[in-house]
């Protein structure tokens, strides 16, 4: 062991001290680790030596976040000016450790495969020569459009790595919808399998743009085929990618664009560019808390930002083994919660939707002693699953919040004080207020509108909706983004949410926010799902109606109505109740499972027109 002596700038010292401290680490542990992981890496490109500074390699049984406040404070996310998320976590982490595990694959007939880095290194190099011969060049845009297969996650490196711009899109999508996505997007190629490739044979010849039809597991006639190029007329190179030109992209390049699912409106294109990987530092290693010894299990379909959260960036970033579950068809609580105990979770993120129908389940009968900490995200989870989960697993469930155009921004940590129903704080690196609708601050317990402060603008907001001048004027004003979402922030500065700009009802001069009824009818014990909106009405101008979705073995009744009234005015506020209940077989939700509010309010004021 040898000593030295480091002169140091107060100013960084206390930056590095900071650091240190919501990391549990020493000041000389964290510069040991911080000159290992430089020398491990490679030379001039300091990049995994700035993730690995930010995290450490392993923090034991601990969490990587032990002081919230320090953290806030201190923490930064320094990005480089050229990064590839390809050639810079993916092949480093390959150069490492040639035998480190990143992927374990798993369907439902219990078919399992694994893959290391080197193996997604490889793979993704031959991939990326294959789609070179096929002319995908820097700044392409290509649609992808695969179910949870490991060619989605070959193709997603492969396109980052030829600095090509990726759209992952659902499967679910209607030929309908793939063609408004490609004449929006400009796609000059779409890579999809066998069962979706139909739908693209019937608008293909519609989008003049779209070059080539490549298939991802078989052959087809007028396809290009993925199999096919792997063997022949010889194997593809897989050494490297055999790239004309300079192969670093920048970090403000484009990267990836999104289509917002929203609840009005055609969807937006929302664009990121290659830093935005490293914004999800935040979302794996301080949300959902990841390491490199962990096996971390996000449940999302690959076409939606939930996947790039907590199925590839940051815990790949961090060194974590994911797990994928390839669920095709209904998904059932019953198949996940085995597969949880079979491969060991210990980390697990799941959007609120996925849990309220895990708690249906025997918990009890499962074993969850290696799972160490849940989260969800998506929209907010109602205290009364927090607390059946809880008492199933012995895990609480700590919330985010965050955008297709955003990485995690609020959440709850465990360092700090769990209040169920809550989204938490400010995620470090990001400044975020609530204004009203003047563009004001707000003071506590009022609502006001979620906006996130541009300067200094934080890892992984998103650049701007594609073509869309109308949507960043009116979401970028004054050195703000504007969520779209509303907020109310506690004496402790907790934030709570209140619903989408236009969710908040107003009654009577009051101003209710939807989540808060729904979470109190969700502890009732014969409502599955609720919705809840305002209603027009003559005297009030409007009322709260919930619509309910029931249990098995409960029907409607005008008793049972009386009821969930009653119910809801002794758990919240009288004013907020319902006084109009609907029971329905199921709610209209978006592609991506979120409950369409906006299509319930325009029958209730179609009905109101009707009737007036």
């Amino acid at each position: 062991m040898v000593r030295y002596s480091v002169t140091m700038d107060d100013d960084l010292v206390k930056k590095i001290d900071g650091i240190c401290g919501s990391l549990g680490m020493s000041r000389s542990e964290w510069l040991n680790d911080l000159c290992i992981k430089h020398l491990d890496g490679e030379t001039g490109s300091g990049v995994q030596a700035m993730v690995s500074a930010i995290i450490p390699a392993d923090n034991g049984p601990g969490h990587n976040m032990t002081d919230y406040e320090a953290a806030y404070a201190n923490f930064a996310i320094d990005v480089p000016e050229h990064f590839n998320f390809g050639y810079d976590v993916i092949d480093r982490w390959a150069e490492r450790d040639r035998n480190k595990l990143a992927m374990i694959w798993v369907d439902q007939y219990g078919e399992e495969k694994k893959y290391s880095f080197r193996d997604l290194k490889n793979l993704s190099n031959g991939a990326a020569n294959i789609l070179l011969k096929y002319g995908i060049k820097r700044g392409d845009r290509v649609m992808l459009m695969l179910p949870r297969v490991p060619e989605w996650w070959i193709f997603v490196i492969a396109l980052i790595k030829l600095g090509a711009i990726l759209c992952p899109c659902p499967t679910m999508l209607t030929p309908k919808d793939i063609r408004y996505r490609i004449e929006v997007g400009k796609f000059r190629m779409i890579i999809t399998d066998s069962e979706n490739a139909p739908k693209i044979d019937e608008i293909a010849d519609a989008c003049p743009l779209l070059e080539t039809l490549f298939l991802a597991d078989g052959e087809r006639e007028g396809w290009a085929s993925y199999p096919h190029e792997l063997r022949y007329p010889a194997p593809v190179s897989r050494r490297t990618v055999s790239m004309p030109v300079a192969k670093k992209t920048r970090s403000a390049d484009p990267m990836l664009i999104y289509f917002t699912s929203g609840t009005t409106g055609e969807p937006k294109m929302v664009l990121h560019n290659h830093s935005y990987p490293l914004g999800h530092i935040v979302t794996a290693s301080l949300w959902q808390d990841v390491t490199v010894n962990d096996l971390h299990l996000t449940f999302s379909d690959t076409g939606w930002a939930k996947c790039a959260w907590g199925k590839i960036f940051g815990q790949w970033v961090a060194g974590t083994c994911i797990l994928v579950y390839d669920i095709r068809g209904k998904f059932s609580a019953t198949e996940l919660l085995p597969i949880m105990e079979k491969y060991e979770v210990t980390t697990f993120c799941a959007p609120p939707t996925v849990y309220r129908m895990l708690i249906l389940a025997d918990l009890d009968k499962f074993d969850f002693r290696d799972l160490r900490h849940c989260c969800s995200a998506g929209e907010p989870l109602n205290p009364e699953v927090i607390r059946v989960w809880q008492y199933g697993t012995g895990q609480v469930i700590y919330e985010g919040y965050g955008q297709t155009e955003t990485v995690c921004c609020i959440a709850t940590f465990p360092c700090m004080e769990h209040k169920p129903g809550s989204m938490g704080k400010p995620v470090p690196g990001w400044h975020i207020e609530l204004h009203d609708d003047d563009g004001n601050p707000v003071g506590a317990g009022e609502e006001g509108r979620i906006v996130v402060r541009l300067d200094p603008r934080p890892v992984g907001l998103f650049v701007e909706y594609l073509d869309n001048p109308e949507a960043n004027q009116a979401s970028f004003q004054n050195g703000f983004y504007y969520t779209g979402d509303k907020a109310r922030m506690d004496e402790e500065g907790y934030f709570w949410f209140v619903g989408r700009d236009d969710d908040v009802i107003k009654s009577s001069g009051y101003r209710i926010g939807p989540f808060e009824v729904e979470s109190a009818l969700l502890e009732h014990p014969a409502v599955q799902e609720s919705a809840v909106i305002g209603s027009p009405d003559l005297i009030r101008g409007m009322i709260v109606k919930a619509f309910i979705v029931l249990k098995s073995g409960y029907q409607p009744s005008e008793s049972l109505v009386k009821e969930l009234q009653a119910h809801v005015r002794n758990i919240t506020a009288p004013y907020k109740y319902p006084r109009s209940v609907e029971f329905v077989p199921e709610l209209p939700k978006t592609l991506s499972g979120k409950i369409q509010r906006n299509i319930l309010r325009e029958q209730e004021l179609q009905k109101h027109t009707n009737n007036t």
